[in-house]
């Protein structure tokens, strides 16, 4: 049986773990596969009236084809700096307005550029790994610190050290997990 602050530390690591894991599903939900979908606006941030404000809070973001996405801005005056936003975002899409929303052929992806998302996609995890890695170290140097300070055995350090480590290894792979997933998206013709 852990104590009870060897547990919280565990529990405090088990949801810096969670964030990361989720903070990487976000990133690749924006990566675009292929398909469009308003996902891959996510991360697009329109200068209104001197605030960086996330494109949908802003506008109405729709696909209604696979090739195509729609955005239209709940305020037609700042039209003209989502599309710069758009361009600014670097996604490989170019803007059509015509005055009330703006169109983005989603064109389709060539085998070069299909590899280098899979690449910055791969990127991102293993970002996420040692986010995860740093996890494990400062909580393993809190495990011994705690264990000093509290005169717990070393039996019970060793198994909380152990804990952390089967907990690392499940973040690890549910990460590789994702990423196996999102490359075959990628890749998928």
């Amino acid at each position: 049986m852990l104590h009870e602050s060897l547990q919280m530390v565990l529990d405090e690591a088990k949801d810096h773990m969670d964030k990361t894991v989720e903070h990487l599903r976000q990133d690749l939900r924006a990566i675009r596969a292929g398909r469009a979908s308003p996902a891959m606006l996510e991360n697009v941030r329109v200068d209104y009236y001197g605030t960086h404000t996330p494109l949908a809070q802003m506008a109405s973001i729709s696909a209604p084809q696979p090739d195509l996405i729609v955005v239209q801005p709940w305020d037609r005056s700042v039209l003209n700096d989502v599309e710069k936003a758009i361009q600014a975002a670097n996604l490989g899409l170019n803007p059509s307005n015509d005055g009330s929303f703006i169109r983005l052929p989603v064109p389709p992806l060539s085998e070069e550029r299909r590899r280098d998302l899979v690449k910055g996609a791969k990127t991102r995890g293993e970002d996420a790994k040692i986010a995860v890695r740093n996890v494990r170290r400062h909580s393993k140097d809190h495990i011994k610190d705690m264990q000093k300070e509290e005169g717990l055995p070393e039996d019970m350090r060793f198994e909380a050290e152990d804990l952390l480590q089967k907990m690392t290894d499940d973040y690890i792979h549910k990460i590789d997990s994702l990423l196996q997933h999102k490359e075959a998206e990628i890749m998928e013709v």
